[in-house]
């Protein structure tokens, strides 16, 4: 017998009471149909395996990469030795807040020579992220790269190609991808919580001048204290430029504008909850509307993606939107929209929502629809949707611990990471791809099984 929606709703919420790992707090999760806003307690089992203590080394320590190490830190048996950076106020700082004893050095072949260094994290700007990735593999180092893992979608397969010949654990360091929330919607989208997934929709809003990429220039920035000649090693030779070095995300010779920062945030936690390898076609819009300071690379982006049916999921569209120039102080969030709800996810929190539909046996309809001469014996009428909130648990440390934590335990265990090299570049190339539509105006085509960019 085919499934009503009602019955699909009462077999859902079956299954989800039965099934769900959470602890329904206060009143059963759905104890009757007037509940508007019930709510669930996601925790996270801790737990430490220390068969050894890992030493940890920073290639790149801006602001991402202290605040990586920060995390890193925060798992037990983790000990940073030491910190590579091209700018000197850098090397000096480090020494202040993790110690005088921890080596420091502008060249990161010493950090990889050092024999006392097990694994690396990876903060260096974009267009370094490749060829540190592959040489600290091949150097026997495990890797945290932060995102987006290559600078250029060229640039995957040597990735790849090095943890599967290394055997070494290589992370991307999209840090909400092993987070409660997206562990939770990726649940309730196998359980069919949203029905058939049809559409998804991401956002991000960012004002604030540091925020827009506007980061702080030392005063004693110079070519003395920067070593320029090497950053610039790797793509076009320049004259020295405290822009290009300190606010490097605005230029496209190093940073990946908003798709390779944003985005591929987005990228990664939908890949996660949906099992997806990635969309087939990419097309981009946006501008440079405000932030007239000399940045190449737009303030507002929109991003459309087309994801094709496959055994993980059905045919879906993808829109991705950010704004530089956001008045409103806006939001950051992932929604997934199906054909009986929707879900929006954050890293601790995942509010889902469910159409109502119910019979009415209200005779006025009935009447009018027997006059109507519809045929129809009933009403149908929508009533507010449903809302049931999985909020993660007090003292939750959050999705970059959650991140760090798996990294490390899968080096302790010889496991396996939750975004891999593979993972990190279905992420990674159609956030390169949707700039590549932006500067070409023109749609960008990709096989993600094959991850090969498709020529039309």
């Amino acid at each position: 017998m085919k499934e009503t929606p009602e019955s699909s709703r009462r077999s859902f919420i079956k299954k989800l009471t039965t099934t769900t790992a959470a602890v329904a707090v206060g009143q059963s999760l759905l104890a009757s149909t007037n509940t508007v806003k019930p709510f669930a307690i996601l925790k996270r089992q801790l737990g430490y395996e220390l068969n050894n203590q890992i030493n940890i080394a920073l290639i790149g320590a801006g602001g991402m990469g202290t605040q990586d190490t920060i995390v890193a830190l925060q798992i037990p048996g983790v000990k940073l030795v030491a910190v590579c950076d091209l700018y000197d106020g850098r090397l000096k700082d480090a020494k202040t807040k993790w110690g005088a004893d921890i080596f420091t050095t502008k060249i990161y072949k010493e950090i990889l020579n050092r024999k006392d260094v097990d694994a690396v994290i990876i903060a260096t700007p974009d267009h370094w992220h490749q060829q540190i990735s592959v040489d600290a593999m091949h150097a026997g180092k495990h890797v945290y790269c932060e995102k987006p893992m290559v600078h250029a979608v060229t640039e995957g397969p040597a990735v790849i190609k090095a943890q599967k010949d290394t055997g070494m654990i290589f992370q991307v360091g999209s840090q909400g991808v092993s987070s409660l929330g997206n562990e939770k919607a990726h649940e309730l989208l196998k359980s069919g919580a949203i029905g058939e997934l049809n559409y998804a929709e991401g956002f991000w809003a960012r004002r604030e001048p540091v925020e827009v990429w506007q980061y702080p220039i030392p005063d004693d920035a110079s070519a003395q204290t920067v070593d320029w000649e090497t950053y610039v090693s790797n793509t076009k030779k320049r004259d020295y430029d405290s822009k290009r070095f300190f606010r490097w995300r605005n230029y496209t010779d190093y940073g990946t504008g908003m798709a390779g920062d944003l985005f591929v945030h987005l990228f990664s936690s939908l890949h996660y909850i949906t099992d997806s390898v990635g969309p087939n076609k990419i097309y981009a819009s946006g501008g440079l509307r405000f932030w007239n300071d000399g940045r190449e690379v737009p303030d507002v982006l929109l991003g459309t993606f087309d994801y094709a049916k496959s055994q993980a999921h059905p045919a879906f569209n993808l829109s991705l939107r950010c704004n530089f120039v956001d008045g409103t102080s806006g939001t950051t969030y992932l929604k997934l929209v199906g054909s009986e709800g929707s879900m929006d996810v954050t890293w601790d929190k995942v509010t889902l929502k469910r159409n109502k539909i119910l019979t009415s046996d209200d005779p006025f309809y009935l009447d009018k629809l027997k006059k109507a001469g519809t045929g129809y014996a009933e009403r149908k009428k929508m009533l507010p949707p449903e809302e049931i909130t999985f909020d993660a648990d007090k003292g939750y440390l959050g999705g970059p611990w959650d991140h760090m934590n798996n990294f490390f335990t899968a080096i302790r265990s010889k496991g396996k990471v939750t975004e891999d090299a593979v993972f990190g570049y279905r992420a990674a190339a159609p956030a390169l791809l949707c700039n590549d539509s932006y500067f070409n105006n023109a749609p960008m085509f990709w096989d993600p099984e094959k991850m090969q960019v498709v020529k039309k």
